[in-house]
């Protein structure tokens, strides 16, 4: 034995985690994308009464903080400034007959407002 010890570590989790639904709407999005698209970003702009909500856009460069999560339909990004206020979320895609969106389930939020386009943390 040397002395010298090799110690692997497993690999980080991403800070969000995609349904499967989630990400085949990030591959249908990715097939409609515009040209210069280089994938579909999470964050965390300020707006609401609660002070942040969700916003998913495409991408035409990947920003140096940015967490990059490869699915099978395309890159996912999530902006540097937002992870900290996601980590542990899922995201998921959610249709039923009146409406469609994407649904975040996030441990970080402590608060929503009334009508659930905003959150606190």
């Amino acid at each position: 034995m040397t002395d010298t010890m090799t110690r692997t570590r497993p690999a980080p989790k991403a800070a969000v985690l995609l349904t499967p639904a989630a990400e085949a709407r990030v591959a249908e999005l990715m097939a409609r994308a515009p040209a210069e698209a280089v994938g579909v970003r999470l964050s965390t702009p300020r707006r609401g009464c609660s002070g942040l909500a969700y916003s998913v856009d495409y991408v035409t460069e990947e920003a140096k903080f940015d967490e990059k999560i490869a699915t099978p339909g395309g890159i996912f990004y999530i902006d540097g400034a937002s992870v900290l206020y996601l980590i542990g979320s899922t995201m998921d895609w959610v249709e039923d007959d009146f409406t469609a969106g994407f649904v975040f389930t996030n441990p970080n939020a402590k608060g929503a407002c009334g009508c659930g386009e905003s959150f606190m943390v």
